[in-house]
């Protein structure tokens, strides 16, 4: 019997670059990656009582309208959780997106201890050269032009992305 071994490619948008000065997670979007292949998808939005600043909104386009309506992060970190279960997590850049994930969970008196991988790491050995390693140059590297539908910047299509990334470094495509 062989070892099963899930991997979940995970991104979240935030409203800034650090949760030590106080932003937050406002949505969060994740695939997971079961024999080869993406099986199923988690997404969020996530309301938080910060306001998040133009600046913020112009790179993902999450304004606060959008989150009015949504769940706090206290009420889907639990499905997000067994969503993950013992997985191994996917991230580009994957320090950022732990950062936030660990720091909220700290904040809800929760742990998130699986191991990650990160495709940015991983494209910096594959690809020397590039003239960055955003998950835009990495991805267009790899597949060409990025598709119109897909949003850039939303939590769901930049896992998506991610795990595209790491499945044809690996040799799963």
């Amino acid at each position: 019997m062989g070892t099963h071994i899930r991997y979940v490619a995970i991104d979240v948008e935030t409203t800034g670059l650090s949760p030590r000065n106080g932003h937050h997670i406002i949505e969060i979007g994740a695939v997971a990656i079961e024999d080869g292949r993406m099986t199923e998808e988690f997404e969020s939005l996530v309301k938080v009582e910060k306001k998040i600043p133009q600046k913020v909104q112009r790179i993902h386009g999450i304004s606060n309208e959008m989150l009015l309506n949504q769940p706090k992060l206290d009420e889907i970190f639990p499905q997000l959780r067994f969503f993950l279960k013992n997985s191994i997590i996917i991230a580009h850049n994957a320090w950022f997106d732990m950062n936030f994930l660990r720091h909220e969970a700290k904040r809800l008196s929760a742990t998130l201890n699986n191991r990650y991988i990160c495709t940015m790491e991983m494209s910096r050995k594959y690809y020397p050269g590039l003239p960055n390693y955003k998950l835009d140059t990495v991805y267009r590297h790899l597949f060409g032009a990025i598709a119109t539908d897909i949003r850039r910047h939303r939590a769901l299509d930049d896992a998506r992305m991610a795990a595209r990334i790491w499945m044809e470094m690996r040799g799963l495509t």
